[in-house]
């Protein structure tokens, strides 16, 4: 991959495969805004074990998971939809994926049954990069960038997710996508 590859919102992030992190080990994460002062994400395929109704209480009854979305203010929630055109103030990341919008008419739709659990993402906390890390980061090749799609975010298999962006990566990433998350499992 080359290093002067242009990072842009609605892009996502793979985590290399030898990545040591712990928070990012496999990691697959949506950027929903890049610019020159950071950038933000969420990790799309880590979960928590905890469904929308156990952080709020003064949620409609829903069962939708929730997602680790990154290290950064984890006593925030956020959320990822394909209803843009319904929910007002959402921000359009990419093609069928919005970020946030009004939290209020959110629950109204989940209340009407305009809003099912495979529409929407929620997350606690954040993935964020301050102004040139990332870039950094890309340098040393700690991220490999793919396109997003918006079947990947809301109808693929999230424990799946790392692997099938890397097989889709193809080439040497195919090979890499199929390697064994710890060595001793060779």
């Amino acid at each position: 991959m080359a290093t002067n590859t242009k990072i842009e919102s609605g892009q996502m992030l793979v985590a290399e495969p030898f990545m040591q992190d712990p928070y990012f080990r496999r990691a697959v994460v949506l950027l929903c805004e890049h610019h020159g002062q950071g950038t933000i994400g969420f990790i799309l395929n880590k979960t928590i074990d905890m469904n929308i109704n156990d952080l709020m209480s003064d949620f409609p009854e829903f069962e939708a998971e929730v997602f680790y979305g990154g290290p950064v203010q984890t006593d925030t929630l956020h959320y990822i939809h394909n209803v843009g055109e319904l929910l007002d103030d959402s921000v359009k990341v990419s093609d069928g994926v919005w970020w946030g919008g009004d939290f209020n008419k959110l629950k109204f739709l989940i209340t009407q049954d305009l809003i099912k659990p495979n529409n929407i993402r929620f997350f606690v906390g954040y993935s964020g990069w301050s102004a040139g890390q990332l870039q950094e980061e890309m340098q040393y090749r700690s991220w490999i960038l793919a396109e997003t799609d918006a079947n990947y975010v809301f109808k693929l298999k999230h424990s799946r997710l790392w692997h099938h962006a890397m097989y889709n990566k193809g080439n040497v990433f195919e090979v890499i996508s199929d390697m064994p998350e710890h060595i001793s499992w060779n």
